[in-house]
């Protein structure tokens, strides 16, 4: 089904594998350049505009910041007039765009397989979200969270990284394959048909996260033409990527709190547990590197908090029960201590109507 000249040639060498948190490979994003000349705009004005290199996009090797890649799609946003422009993007990125990360997943024995390799090792192209696969009975739920939720742009990233995702389980399960429902943390945009038209599903807005949601049952489904040796190869070279790069227990964390604030499990117990490690133990070396669980904690909530509060039109009853706040006051308390003003007031001068309305 896929080939192993991608082994050889679909990926940047080992150094460029090590992404720090914050970046993404460029070939998370090659489609932007080819979207923004189908809608005809000028790629080279809007990433000067967005504080880019417009020779960005010939450096096939290059790392960029996930936010300024952000920023770039909410300025082509704006000036194409197009509000769905994260999901044309998102549309043509195919699973062999992902390199050694698609190979891995084209030849891995389940679907099941095959997304939890995504959920593992997504970081090998960006450092800017991270993917997670829960399974609820008999409903599975793929979710997408960015690390920079209330970023700019941040939004068009969960619209691009779910049709992406789309295209992932099309290419492994056949090309009708259509989720029972997509969910987006952002408002409806003004027409909701690009949406319905490419997920063939009912999408809702306004939710916790960006999301697929699709029968569990699909996950034992074997991929066709899977070949367990070139899969083997392609583990064992991941694998020896993963080893050598840099990271810290503090770094580890986020990425795991991120997707597990959402899910309300933000557990010190469970986590130590996770991590094969006492609760003391694990206390001792956040603290080595001058941090704690509780402030992990905290700044995931903090992110999501604003990722609804800036996006979405979830109520403040709403977001904080996704947060798992004991009632409303508890979280407008919370909140005041980690901005410094109330819920409402941040919401009142970064809601992402506001801003749209200051730009016109």
């Amino acid at each position: 089904m896929f080939s192993c000249a991608a082994l050889a040639t679909g990926y940047p060498s080992p150094p460029e594998n090590l992404l720090p948190v914050g970046l993404a490979h460029l070939r998370v994003a090659q489609a932007i350049y080819a979207v923004l000349v189908e809608l005809e705009a000028d790629p080279d004005t809007l990433m000067v505009e967005a504080g880019l290199d417009p020779r960005l996009f010939e450096c096939h090797g290059k790392l960029v910041p996930y936010s300024s890649l952000g920023r770039l799609i909410a300025i082509a946003v704006e000036r194409t007039r197009c509000p769905h422009l994260g999901l044309l993007i998102g549309q043509r990125t195919t699973i062999t765009s992902l390199g050694l990360l698609g190979l891995l997943l084209g030849n891995s024995d389940t679907i099941g397989d095959a997304l939890r390799a995504l959920e593992a090792y997504l970081g090998m192209l960006n450092r800017g979200a991270v993917v997670g696969l829960g399974i609820d009975n008999d409903v599975a739920v793929l979710t997408y969270c960015p690390y920079e939720p209330g970023a700019e742009g941040a939004v068009h990233h969960s619209d691009r990284a779910l049709a992406t995702a789309t295209n992932i389980v099309r290419a492994l399960c056949g090309s009708d394959w259509a989720p029972l429902e997509v969910l987006l943390p952002r408002s409806a945009p003004s027409s909701t048909t690009p949406y319905s038209q490419f997920f063939r599903a009912p999408v809702r807005f306004d939710q916790e996260t960006a999301a697929l949601v699709f029968p569990a049952s699909l996950l034992k489904r074997r991929i066709a033409g899977a070949d367990p040796v070139l899969r083997r190869r392609v583990e064992d070279r991941i694998h020896r990527l993963e080893s050598a790069r840099p990271s810290t227990l503090k770094d580890g964390l986020r990425q795991h709190l991120r997707a597990e604030v959402i899910r309300k499990r933000c557990d010190v117990m469970k986590t130590a547990l996770r991590l094969s490690l006492g609760r003391r133990t694990l206390s001792r070396r956040l603290r080595a590197e001058g941090t704690s669980f509780k402030q992990l904690a905290n700044e995931a909530q903090f992110r999501v908090a604003k990722r609804l509060l800036a996006d979405t039109k979830m109520s403040m009853t709403e977001i904080s029960a996704v947060l798992d706040f004991s009632e409303p006051a508890a979280f407008t308390h919370a909140f005041r201590r980690w901005a410094g003003m109330t819920p409402s007031s941040w919401r009142q001068g970064n809601h992402s109507e506001t801003k749209r309305e200051e730009h016109q």
